[in-house]
């Protein structure tokens, strides 16, 4: 288990590079996409080199998976591992909406026990450490106690015709922030049918499930991380109470996807 104090460390790298991050927002940066549909621009470098500099400092035994850095197999080596999406929502960003986020965690023996959001467009900050607990602002989180599918609040621009039972509420283009709905109880459900990256989604599972929220794949499978392709297909957050029924409702389409993936 990390060390007494780290957390609070980890959270002032991360305020850090959110003001980095905000300085930034309102300029002439440059942006490009990396591969098509995928949107990067020049202060995503800025801070991930930032976070690198400070958080290897911090713990140089650490391995390092980012977003922004080309992946090192020596981290599968590593019992200690950040990992880090140092703009989690580019295009809220590049929009100027707020939904975005600075996301780290720190991964020991594949699963994370320290996670971070600095979401300073919000003025939020969302803290958890294994065993103690999730927090935003201070305040201690806690998932809702729905236990019916029908009726619950899943962040969406839209929802397909077989998931008309469900409310759609805002959603920011984080995904970590939409994980971090579950966790506040502003939303009941999170789930992606697809192949996606640790670094989207380390820091705000662990919030998530020191809230009290159930989390695996879209299988139903429990999430490790640290793993070679450093990615996972699918993952389904929710309210205790309604994870078995989402799990079920969301089979059919996640066989159909992985099977042409």
């Amino acid at each position: 288990m990390p060390e007494a104090g780290l957390a609070s460390q980890v959270a002032a790298i991360a305020a850090e590079a959110g003001r980095l991050a905000m300085a930034r927002w309102d300029t002439d940066f440059k942006r490009w996409e990396k591969v098509p549909g995928s949107p990067v621009c020049d202060v995503d470098l800025e801070v991930d080199s930032l976070l690198r500099v400070r958080l290897a400092a911090l713990l140089p035994e650490a391995g390092w998976l980012s977003e922004e850095t080309a992946d090192n197999s020596d981290r599968l080596s590593r019992r200690l591992l950040w990992v880090v999406d140092p703009i989690d929502g580019t295009r809220d960003y590049l929009r100027g909406r707020p939904g975005w986020a600075v996301s780290i965690a720190l991964v020991e023996d594949g699963q994370p026990v320290i996670g971070v959001l600095d979401a300073p467009a919000r003025s939020e900050v969302w803290i958890a450490e294994a065993g103690k607990g999730a927090f935003r602002n201070g305040a201690r989180l806690a998932v809702t106690p729905r236990d019916q599918l029908a009726g619950a609040r899943v962040p969406a621009d839209q929802l397909p015709t077989v998931d008309s039972d469900l409310v759609m509420v805002a959603k920011p283009n984080s995904i970590a922030l939409r994980i971090a709905m579950v966790a506040a109880g502003e939303a009941d459900l999170l789930a992606t049918i697809r192949w996606g990256n640790e670094w989207d989604i380390a820091a705000a599972v662990l919030i998530a499930s020191e809230a009290g929220a159930a989390i695996s794949d879209a299988f139903g499978r429990p999430l490790g991380f640290n793993t070679p392709g450093a990615q996972a297909f699918g993952v389904l957050v929710t309210a205790p109470g309604i994870h078995e029924a989402a799990v079920e409702r969301l089979h059919e389409r996640a066989v159909t996807v992985s099977a042409g993936a």
